[in-house]
């Protein structure tokens, strides 16, 4: 249980927000047969990560641990496992990663397209599984040597020097190398889609006089594609930037000491602080597509019985 009282009313919350919220995500992709194509697929599995993350932040708030800690094998089990933090971190680097994998799934559609196409030519959803597999197995690669630098001392868990050079690289691999790549990617694709707009843009009056239907059809249809394409990389963006806010603190305390600037002890107010900010990101990502994903409100629309625009779920299902 958190015993700071303000940080286990906000973490309570969040918990509970990121619970229902991420619950809804994960019925509406479920169930609106539109919402199921492959960049869909990693923001539900997104939402069941940022899930069971929400659940664990609830758990860790509310639950009771035993004090002192039997030193016996649940004690040691509760100390490594859960009062370290190994569950919840290890949870928020695989939704760090599908974060990086649905970018990625972005920039390849949009800015290497037929190299895309033919990636997911065969067995679409089995490529998209082995990617969430993967996910997982860095998480599990990552996060263990978390569970190394505790050990139960007095019926208390404490935290003990740990390797400044696993520390260093354990901080790389799970933020700076992966906020490099999405930061790359969404440059790109950024750059690619004022393209996409300035090839699609209106023509001049005496070309638009001499082309016929069947040219502004295709450029209607190449427009709602873009517009779609738009749309889907704003949103990405904002969980992106919202991942960083939520994200860097906690880093920076973690990288400095690991460097040896800081001697930090990991039941300090302020690192508690920066893991309720990473905890937030769990539950703010449905707030996002609630107010960005079109397609998002669409398909809520439409599982609540409400009729939605046929052409626009038929385009976003084709790209």
């Amino acid at each position: 249980m958190e015993k700071i009282l303000a940080l286990r009313i906000f973490k309570t919350i969040m918990g509970i927000l990121g619970i229902l919220g991420n619950g809804l995500i994960c019925a509406v992709i479920g169930k609106v047969s539109s919402m199921q194509t492959r960049t869909n697929a990693f923001i539900f599995h997104q939402a069941v990560v940022d899930l069971l993350g929400s659940t664990v932040i609830l758990l860790q708030s509310e639950v009771p641990m035993p004090d002192p800690l039997p030193d016996n094998a649940l004690g040691r089990f509760l100390c490594h496992v859960w009062l370290s933090n190994f569950t919840l971190f290890f949870i928020f680097v695989v939704s760090t990663f599908n974060l990086l994998a649905v970018t990625m799934e972005r920039y390849f559609a949009i800015v290497h397209p037929f190299r895309y196409q033919t990636t997911f030519l065969n067995y679409p959803r089995a490529k998209v599984g082995a990617v969430i597999v993967s996910c997982w197995l860095v998480g599990a690669a990552i996060k263990p040597y978390l569970m190394t630098i505790f050990q139960i001392q007095d019926g208390r868990c404490q935290s003990l020097p740990g390797s400044k050079v696993v520390g260093i690289l354990t901080t790389f691999f799970q933020y700076i190398l992966p906020v490099g790549v999405m930061l790359f990617a969404y440059i790109r694709i950024s750059v690619e889609l004022k393209r996409g707009a300035a090839r699609v843009g209106p023509a001049p009056p005496e070309a638009a006089a001499a082309t016929s239907a069947e040219p502004s059809l295709e450029a209607g249809m190449m427009g709602s594609l873009l517009k779609a394409r738009r749309n889907t990389f704003k949103t990405l963006l904002t969980v992106f930037i919202t991942f960083l806010v939520c994200w860097t603190p906690n880093q920076v305390i973690f990288l400095t000491y690991n460097l040896g600037l800081y001697p930090l002890q990991f039941n300090e107010w302020f690192y508690l602080l920066s893991v309720a900010m990473v905890a937030a990101n769990c539950c703010v990502n449905p707030f996002i597509y609630v107010a960005k994903y079109r397609q998002f409100r669409k398909g809520l629309r439409e599982m609540f019985g409400r009729k939605t625009n046929r052409i626009d779920t038929s385009t976003w299902a084709t790209y």
